[in-house]
């Protein structure tokens, strides 16, 4: 626990409860109750029935995270680093990583293990490759055992280049199938190639497990990589086990920004339609429906800054079952959808108490992890009360 972990406690912990600076014993009550908890890292209680404890700190600008089988952690940090972290909570840099633009938006993005990792040891890297002025979104495939990688090698790269360092989407998700899906952003100056089947910008890819196409027909009848099109700069992307229903959210310009329930050969309409106007105010487009575009279930004006995304149905916090856990970076909070058949029934703001950027949020099991975006980016598990 560190004199950050420290101070986080005390604010926190004063927003909940009147601390008399006069008191000396109420004081001692604290500062024992700190050293109690030292071996045991930072833990926060909220009266709606969560508390949350910080499984590590200190992470640089963190975006991703994944959970090993042997339960310790595979974090990506945007700036080019893989930590693995032990049970401990040491952290070691992964070697074997490609090089990476760190500029504008790009880095290190997702991180995903093969749903047969204990068989294979196989994960997936996401990442910004290529120059700042010539980039693309690209994926990694290596094999991780005893803490180091092998086999290493890029199974994709979006085409064409992009001249910005923005916009890379980069989210990855395995379907049951065991292929994968990767969102790709529109590369910001790049946007009407969204709606190109020429172009692989703005869309949602589909790839077999080792790279291989598995997509759509391309023009020469061939399966492409293109399976979904028309999106601005997609971020967060899960599926509904129950069901097989695939979520997908984006970024809108000036507000706009959507959730999708995606399926394959749709068009989500970007920038043809939207719920947005530009940055100047000027209007992207004048409509926000259109025949032959799927709309949203639902989009937020003014934007949130949609980030990670997960579905939650686990028994440990049985009210946020069939829900969407969405990190929104410009409130510095997470919103739960409630959705029945379909449909959000209900939006709701958490962990606001963090007062922090959430740029990732997973669910292993029934279990709920939290990593917040910063400089000193944190690790946060959700706990029961």
């Amino acid at each position: 626990m560190t004199a950050r972990n420290i101070r986080t406690l005390f604010s926190l912990s004063s927003a909940h409860d009147a601390v008399s600076t006069r008191g000396k014993p109420l004081q001692k009550c604290w500062l024992l109750l700190t050293v109690m908890m030292l071996s045991l890292g930072a833990q926060l209680s909220n009266a709606q029935g969560y508390r949350l404890f910080t499984v590590a700190d200190d992470l640089h600008w963190p975006w991703s995270v994944a959970r090993l089988p042997d339960n310790t952690f595979l974090i990506t940090e945007r700036e080019g680093r893989l930590i693995h972290l032990d049970h401990n909570g040491n952290r070691q840099v992964v070697e074997g990583t490609p090089e990476t633009v760190f500029a504008g938006q790009g880095g290190y993005f997702d991180i995903v293990l093969h749903p047969r990792f204990e068989n294979n040891h196989l994960i997936y890297l996401s990442y910004a490759d290529g120059y700042e002025n010539a980039n693309g979104t690209a994926i990694f495939r290596a094999r991780f055992e005893g803490g180091k990688l092998s086999d290493g090698q890029r199974i994709l790269r979006v085409e064409p280049d992009k001249t910005t360092p923005q916009h890379y989407g980069a989210r990855m998700l395995f379907l049951e199938d065991e292929t994968l899906l990767i969102t790709t952003g529109d590369g910001f100056e790049h946007r009407e190639q969204a709606q190109s089947r020429l172009s692989e910008l703005g869309k949602v890819l589909r790839i077999e497990d080792d790279g291989s196409p598995a997509g759509l027909l391309n023009a020469e009848g061939e399966p492409g990589r293109i399976w979904t099109l028309g999106h601005r700069n997609p971020q967060g992307l899960t599926v509904d086990p129950n069901t097989g229903s695939i979520y997908l959210h984006e970024h809108g310009p000036r507000g706009g920004d959507e959730l999708n329930l995606i399926e394959g050969g749709k068009n989500y309409g970007w920038p043809a339609v939207t719920h947005g106007v530009d940055y100047s105010g000027a209007y992207v487009s004048p409509f926000k429906s259109a025949p032959g575009f799927k709309d949203p279930l639902w989009t937020w004006v003014p934007s949130i800054a949609p980030s990670g995304m997960a579905w939650y149905d686990g028994s440990r916090f049985p009210a946020w079952r069939d829900s969407l856990f969405i990190g929104a970076l410009v409130d510095q909070e997470v919103r739960r959808l409630e959705i029945r058949n379909g449909k959000v029934i209900k939006e709701e703001s958490l962990f606001k108490e963090l007062d922090s950027r959430i740029r990732d949020i997973r669910v292993f099991g029934d279990e709920i992890y939290l990593l917040t975006d910063s400089e000193h980016g944190a690790l946060i598990q959700v706990l029961n009360q």
